[in-house]
């Protein structure tokens, strides 16, 4: 068993996570693999996010008169968590704040990951605790990765993502890595948002009011997933804007910086502030299956 990753295994289904930012890096039914893996277009397969999701102005983050510097996504993704679990069904990873992490983000905190797999799919739990004396603002986020095409003879047109109930409400869009500050109108027909690399020409897709809590991503035969969230509060939709083989559904509590947001870091929108002594505990499942 190796140190630095670590496969769960259900009936057909497998998966593999890294120790390295609690990543998931395969996603199997024996057949098919569903997670993107981490090609020359994009050297991720399924980070998490965290403390932000989006960026900040400059790459800063304010607080209390002191600036930090804090890239795109925060430092989860690269930070390597300890195992906490190793079962063939279940894990658990942590990240604690620590002198590193105390020089780009001045909060106390754990971080833990729990990955379950069962014959159907897979479950991500992600508890955020505040282990400080002060409110914790932070926010968290899914960016997994999945092969688009699914299945390769395909085209990338063929898919669509489906919805639990219709999307009508407009959606925000990202100028520079920030959130412009006009809304759009909604791409999604109903409930159905056809897919085509040229939605992404203005980079991702942010449902910041979205209703639905699950989507589902397939075409019309062949393999398929369904993705449900519980905690997040928008969706984030992505794919390289010059094409790439692969289609993110980003579970988000949060969101860039808006354009023109330059302030305290804890008065930025979109933030959890959990209390000294308290935690948040979101979570998300892939479901995968063919037609």
């Amino acid at each position: 068993m190796s140190d630095d990753t670590h496969s769960l295994r259900s009936g057909s289904l497998t998966a593999t996570i890294k120790a390295q930012g609690a990543e998931l890096c395969s996603l199997k039914d024996g057949v098919t693999e569903f997670v993107w893996q981490a090609g020359p277009e994009w050297p991720r397969h399924a980070p998490l996010l965290f403390p932000i999701v989006g960026r900040l102005p400059r790459d800063e983050l304010r607080h209390r008169g002191r600036t930090y510097r804090m890239t795109q996504h925060g430092f989860a993704r690269d930070s390597r968590f300890a195992w906490t679990e190793r079962g063939e069904r279940r894990c658990a990873l942590v990240l604690e704040d620590s002198e590193t992490t105390r020089e780009l983000y001045a909060f106390a905190f754990r971080l833990t990951a729990i990955y379950m797999l069962d014959d159907a799919g897979l479950d991500l739990t992600l508890v955020i605790a505040n282990t400080g004396k002060e409110t914790l603002p932070a926010s968290i986020g899914g960016h997994p990765a999945f092969n688009w095409p699914l299945q390769s003879e395909l085209a990338k047109e063929s898919y669509a993502l489906t919805f639990a109930g219709a999307e009508s409400s407009p959606v925000r869009r990202l100028d520079g890595g920030l959130l412009r500050p006009a809304m759009e109108p909604s791409p999604v027909k109903g409930a159905v948002l056809p897919l085509s690399e040229s939605l992404f020409t203005d980079d991702a897709v942010i449902f910041d009011r979205i209703e639905s809590n699950a989507v589902r991503y397939a075409a019309s035969t062949g393999p398929w997933l369904k993705m449900s969230w519980r905690g997040f509060r928008e969706l984030g939709v992505w794919s390289k804007p010059s094409g790439a083989p692969f289609l993110c559904i980003e579970p988000w509590r949060g969101y860039a910086s808006p354009a023109g947001f330059d302030g305290e870091f804890s008065d930025k929108p979109g933030l959890m502030h959990i209390a000294a002594g308290a935690e948040e505990q979101l979570s998300f499942r892939i479901e995968v299956g063919s037609s």
